[in-house]
């Protein structure tokens, strides 16, 4: 089995992107993608080649077939993605805002993926990863992808790897919000690296300021808390050291979705490439510049040259 820098799971849906502004029912015209939190990252992680792999399960219907065809044309790996022949692939619409956050609506209740437990776990797998990243949709999908992913986090942690966990808050998935921030928190606390945007930080900690949202999480054993501070970049801290980070300057925002995970690429990359810390973050806030100039929710991530160039870096 392929050795892996960093594996992720989570569910992955068709994306349909309207190619005109308007509401979705009015709207003749899509253009069909790729979506899903975990799999940007997969994605991302890949294309500045990073060896990369993403667990799941799809149907076995065309929506599956393209999501396998369209990581394998990545370079994902897709050893741990399983076709189901009771469940359908989730999708999704989304508009094309000229302004702001898109609308988006789910089609994805009863979707293979939130069928996927913890009796799917292969340990083997996420054994040959250096890396989990995990975020905090699988927790709220159903108690079978909550399962599953509380046996990927014990195994990678009992077996020493560090782990990275975006809460990507969903609060219409979850029954109440206190459920939400209680097991949101929960997992968050036995990661290594906690990323929240602002907001999520405030509404999982009760704390504004981005320290003292960091600190709620440093003193419950994280290692690392970087905040996503959006037009202001990005606030890091951890036991020796603490700072925030500049934005790169964006002239035209085509498309916010996506800019979380584009983060999470470039930190975590930087973290795994051991770069300076706040290098590392310097990174996150550059691919995430790049996913809000992009209408896709992944295809403006770079490669390797690509990135270099758009930071202005030594080769």
């Amino acid at each position: 089995m392929q050795k892996l820098d960093v594996v992720t799971f989570g569910e992955a849906m068709a994306l349909f992107m309207a190619e005109t502004p308007g509401p979705l029912d009015e709207v003749r015209h899509f253009t069909r993608e790729l979506a899903g939190a975990e799999t940007n990252v997969a994605i991302g992680l890949a294309r500045l080649g990073l060896k990369s792999g993403w667990a799941s399960k799809v149907g076995a219907d065309a929506f599956g077939t393209f999501i396998m065809k369209r990581l394998a044309e990545d370079n994902v790996n897709v050893d741990h993605v399983f076709k189901d022949d009771c469940y359908p692939t989730g999708f999704q619409l989304k508009e094309k805002a000229l302004k702001g956050d898109p609308a988006v609506q789910y089609f994805r209740k009863g979707s293979a993926a939130s069928f996927m437990s913890a009796d799917d776990f292969q340990k083997d797998y996420f054994s040959g990863a250096g890396h989990l990243h995990m975020t905090g949709i699988p927790l709220a999908i159903s108690n079978h992808t909550r399962s599953f992913a509380e046996k990927a986090l014990t195994h990678m942690k009992d077996l020493g790897r560090t782990v990275s966990f975006d809460p990507n808050l969903r609060p219409t998935l979850w029954n109440t919000q206190q459920e939400m921030i209680e097991v949101v928190n929960e997992f968050a606390f036995k990661a290594d690296y906690v990323l929240p945007g602002i907001s999520e930080g405030e509404l999982l900690t009760g704390y504004s300021n981005p320290s003292d949202i960091a600190s709620f999480y440093l003193e419950k054993g994280v290692s690392l808390v970087v905040i996503k501070l959006g037009e202001q970049g990005a606030f890091y801290k951890n036991h020796a050291e603490e700072g925030t980070v500049k934005p790169f300057e964006v002239k035209k925002v085509v498309d916010t979705v996506g800019a979380g995970d584009g983060f999470a690429v470039g930190l975590i990359s930087g973290l795994f490439e051991n770069l300076p810390l706040n290098e590392a973050v310097l990174r996150g806030n550059a691919i995430g510049s790049l996913a809000v100039q992009s209408p896709g929710d992944n295809d403006g991530y770079p490669d390797r040259e690509t990135l270099i160039n758009y930071m202005n870096l030594p080769i």
